[in-house]
């Protein structure tokens, strides 16, 4: 018996009685399912009584942490309210192209769950050996392992959201050549919100382009939409929509 085994063995021995958290491990893990676990318990403890696999996903690793539920519905509430804004404003301009836009992508929005999600390092090594911060997990939260998705996804201002074949090095703006942006779209701007949930806004007109890290597999492309030249404008909408989308996690299995 190893000794992780050992200790993933006696941590279930002491939860009879000591137990009172309960997270849920799922994806590619040896042992998914929910997972009792000592107060004050950590990532790694969930880390090592789940096992994830060694040759996983680990970018593309969730944390879904309880207490951040609440502030994320703020952030989703913040959205919707901009992107009906934007509608209004659309339509008493006379763009009526744009005002069915942002209520298309009002309705995306509004479909998608708040998750919770904890931006943070889940490498099973990194968070072993001091790399990644260990940091204190919750009640009910979850951690979701995915597999190794094959494709990049399109959002915001273009025709329908796309799913396009990932290509390594492929810069992002070069993935628009087959989801161009559609009218109504900041076309000086893309946001490339990576599997980890990190958040870059990239230039990508001729006077403002910018060099960044190719998007991961798993990554997304929010196409941003234009507001500057409505009454009011909402000048926080694409960068609260982006921080939005990087709080969903990856699916579990690959369709």
């Amino acid at each position: 018996m190893t000794a992780r085994k050992r200790w993933a063995l006696a941590l279930l021995w002491s939860c009879a009685s000591a137990c009172h958290a309960a997270l849920t491990v799922s994806g590619q893990v040896l042992h998914p399912g929910p997972i009792a676990l000592p107060p004050e318990a950590r990532l790694l403890d969930a880390i090592i009584a789940s096992q994830p696999d060694a040759q996983g996903y680990w970018l593309a690793a969730a944390w879904l942490h309880q207490p951040l539920i609440e502030p994320q519905a703020r952030l989703k509430a913040g959205v919707l309210f901009d992107l009906d804004t934007l509608r209004q404003a659309a339509l008493a301009a006379g763009y009526d192209s744009r005002a069915d836009l942002a209520a298309r992508v009002y309705r995306q929005v509004q479909a998608l769950p708040v998750t919770g999600r904890q931006r943070a390092m889940l490498d099973p090594v990194a968070v072993e050996v001091g790399f990644a911060p260990n940091l204190r997990v919750s009640d009910g939260d979850r951690l979701i392992y995915p597999p190794r998705p094959a494709g990049v996804r399109v959002l915001g201002a273009v025709a329908q959201p796309c799913t396009l074949v990932f290509q390594p090095m492929r810069a992002a703006r070069d993935y628009l050549d087959e989801c161009p942006a559609v009218a109504g779209a900041d076309v000086d701007y893309l946001w490339l919100i990576q599997p980890d949930g990190l958040v870059t806004r990239l230039g990508i007109a001729p006077w403002n382009r910018e060099t960044a890290a190719a998007p991961a597999p798993g990554s997304t492309l929010l196409v941003p939409l234009r507001s500057d030249d409505l009454e009011p404008p909402t000048p926080e909408l694409n960068q609260q929509l982006a921080e939005f989308l990087a709080t969903q996690p990856l699916a579990e299995v690959t369709p």
